[in-house]
């Protein structure tokens, strides 16, 4: 089974229940995707990807992005167009990259990020756009995403088709989510589960727990950026949360 075979049983079963739930303790902010939502999100930019960059099976992806609701976005689109994410790039992981995605706070590194194309997603709410000039040659996201459609059609990705290269982690599309069956297992996630974490889904450490383990299980995430532990226990009850998966 594949990333994209994965969304497709969670929109068969249940397409508007939630999936991603994002909070900023700094900011404030809380997004919330069900999978439709999510799935919109992931098309559109899949279709940025194939159709405007030109993205090609095999081709690899460095994904420099905190902890973020647009990371999973990324993850799954990069693997609907059967591309290899590269995680932790800027610690001399990337290698071939045709594509960088990077927040903010990367975009002063970006001749670590050699790429053919670099995209920068600003991370502010609501998926809005830079505000300060992009440097040249640089996509800004929230400009170029709209324009594209809800619907990516036939994934491009088959099981075996090269999916990660992470630390000394190198996955296929099925070893992925064989390992996200066994982190999932562990963390007792079971459908219906919703788990609260602050680990970063767009990291070697936090892939599995913040993002594919909840995926295969048919749970949920409440993900948290700069998280107030004070808030954390009302947040908790508030969201319906049932595992919790601290990196603190």
């Amino acid at each position: 089974m594949t990333i994209p075979a994965l969304l497709s049983v969670r929109f068969a079963s249940d397409p508007a229940q939630p999936l991603v739930t994002f909070y900023d303790d700094d900011t404030g902010e809380r997004v919330e995707l069900s999978v439709t939502s999510f799935g919109n999100w992931v098309a559109k930019t899949a279709n940025l990807l194939r159709d405007g960059l030109g993205a090609e099976p095999g081709e690899r992806l460095a994904l420099v992005l905190p902890t973020h609701w647009l990371g999973p976005v990324w993850l799954c689109a990069a693997w609907a167009c059967g591309l290899e994410v590269v995680l932790d790039p800027l610690r001399g992981q990337r290698r071939g990259c045709a594509y960088a995605v990077t927040g903010p706070e990367a975009l002063d590194q970006l001749p670590a990020l050699v790429a053919e194309q670099v995209v920068a997603v600003s991370l502010r709410p609501l998926g809005g756009r830079f505000i300060e000039p992009m440097p040249a040659g640089v996509l800004d996201y929230a400009v170029e995403v709209p324009g594209y459609g809800d619907h990516f059609g036939d994934p491009l990705a088959e099981a075996s088709s090269p999916a990660l290269l992470a630390d000394e982690l190198t996955c296929d599309q099925a070893a992925l989510v064989e390992r996200a069956l066994a982190t999932a297992g562990d963390l007792g996630l079971e459908p219906g589960s919703r788990l609260l974490t602050d680990h970063n889904p767009a990291s070697p450490a936090g892939l599995f727990v913040a993002w594919l383990a909840p995926l295969v299980a048919g749970a949920s995430v409440v993900l948290v950026r700069n998280p107030d532990a004070i808030r954390l226990a009302a947040r908790s009850e508030e969201e319906l949360v049932t595992v919790s998966a601290l990196a603190g």
